[in-house]
């Protein structure tokens, strides 16, 4: 991996750390900047605190040359309790005009967005988030990192 991208990790990594209300967060890396279909970002997390609300996010990292405006990802949710569900969603990553959203250092560029707002864990215990990208390129080139981040909503 290039010295530039590991800078750029390791930066994020410490401004994310310094955020005590962080309960979880976590990327998957993708060797050689391409998600392969095969390839799951599994984000497994202990909870223990039911009552707090939560804003859920995700992170994507991905080069300023990634040809598609959007991301498709197909999510399984695993509960405490052993239900499973699955699910469709979409990220925009660029608006009409082209321009990325989130915030870029040369040609990376770092995109979070709020997946649920105010929300609670409802049920202590192991809660497991897994995504497979739905895009039609395998693998699909200039994604770097994907990631999952629940912050504890402060009144």
């Amino acid at each position: 991996m290039n010295n530039k991208y590991w800078i750029l990790f390791i930066l994020a990594f410490i401004l994310l750390s310094c955020n005590k209300n962080i309960v979880y967060t976590k990327y998957q890396t993708f060797s050689q900047n391409e998600w392969h279909l095969k390839d799951s970002a599994i984000f497994e997390f202990d909870v223990k605190d039911t009552l707090s609300l939560n804003n859920i996010s995700l992170m994507v990292r991905h080069a300023d040359s990634y040809q598609y405006r959007n991301l498709f990802l197909f999510v399984i949710s695993k509960y405490p309790n052993g239900k499973v569900s699955t699910d469709t969603m979409e990220i925009i990553l660029s608006n009409e005009k082209g321009e990325w959203q989130g915030s870029g250092a040369g040609d990376i560029f770092d995109y979070k967005v709020i997946i649920k707002k105010n929300t609670r864990l409802p049920m202590s215990g192991k809660y497991l988030f897994s995504f497979k990208h739905g895009m039609r390129e395998d693998p699909l080139p200039l994604i770097m990192d994907f990631g999952f981040e629940i912050e504890k909503v402060i009144n």
